[in-house]
């Protein structure tokens, strides 16, 4: 299984702790968010990741190279002089899994624990459903600053809107997603037309794949670390979470 570890984020929200170092190396109890995420991925059995860097990308690849030094992992790094959004990264970098039949896309500001195996389970069952793309979702306190899903009984994603003016539902987009490569199929329609040259996911490629995603409910813990206020909490939570 491969994996996307999307990093490339600026982390405006987290100055003056990013100006000084990327998002994704920001540390929790010592450890840098990235090698919390790197030290899950392999403890589910992953060991080819892709992480896209921009801001301070010359730490992230150090760091990244030291790791895999000393783990069984390999790292593949792709710079973007410009940030491409999270889908342009995919599009541009789908080299890396034109072999797979399914592979996974994480948002490396997420602070997690979840189990991945369970995630793929899950994943493998709603393919049979014709499903080509499984996303993690979590009950949000504030749903109009997330994405949000409605879902039928059968947990399918019927509708799905970024940062809906008035939300019909609580349950949000985490930043995880375990998807097949049909999704490439509708980048490809996507490409095209990108917006000054950016493809995000949650605003153009998730809405057009309604009624072919499959929503997962996160039992384990997760938070958006993306501001200095979330950080914090993540901090003092993690703390009992290990």
């Amino acid at each position: 299984m491969k994996v996307f570890l999307l990093a490339a984020g600026k982390g405006t929200r987290l100055r003056p702790y990013t100006e000084s170092i990327p998002k994704c190396l920001i540390p929790v109890h010592g450890k840098p968010l990235l090698e919390i995420w790197l030290d899950l991925l392999i403890r589910h059995g992953i060991d080819d990741v892709l992480i896209n860097t921009h801001h301070h990308a010359d730490q992230v690849k150090a760091f990244a190279g030291i790791y895999k030094h000393r783990n069984e992992i390999n790292i593949v790094i792709s710079y973007e002089p410009r940030l491409l959004g999270s889908a342009g990264t995919i599009w541009h970098c789908r080299d890396f899994v034109d072999r797979e039949d399914d592979f996974m896309i994480f948002y490396a500001d997420n602070l997690t624990n979840m189990n991945i195996e369970k995630f793929a389970e899950f994943h493998n069952h709603t393919k049979k459903k014709n499903g080509i793309l499984s996303m993690g979702l979590f009950h949000a306190e504030n749903p109009s600053a997330c994405g949000i899903a409605r879902l039928d009984s059968e947990l399918k994603i019927i509708s799905f809107i970024e940062k809906p003016v008035c939300p019909e539902s609580h349950l949000a987009n985490a930043g995880i997603y375990m998807a097949t490569s049909e999704i490439f199929d509708y980048l490809a329609m996507l490409s095209p037309n990108l917006n000054n040259g950016i493809l995000d996911l949650g605003h153009d490629l998730l809405p057009i794949l309604s009624g072919k995603m499959y929503g997962y409910l996160i039992s384990e813990y997760l938070r958006d670390i993306g501001t200095i206020e979330s950080y914090h909490m993540g901090v003092k939570e993690w703390e009992n979470e290990n």
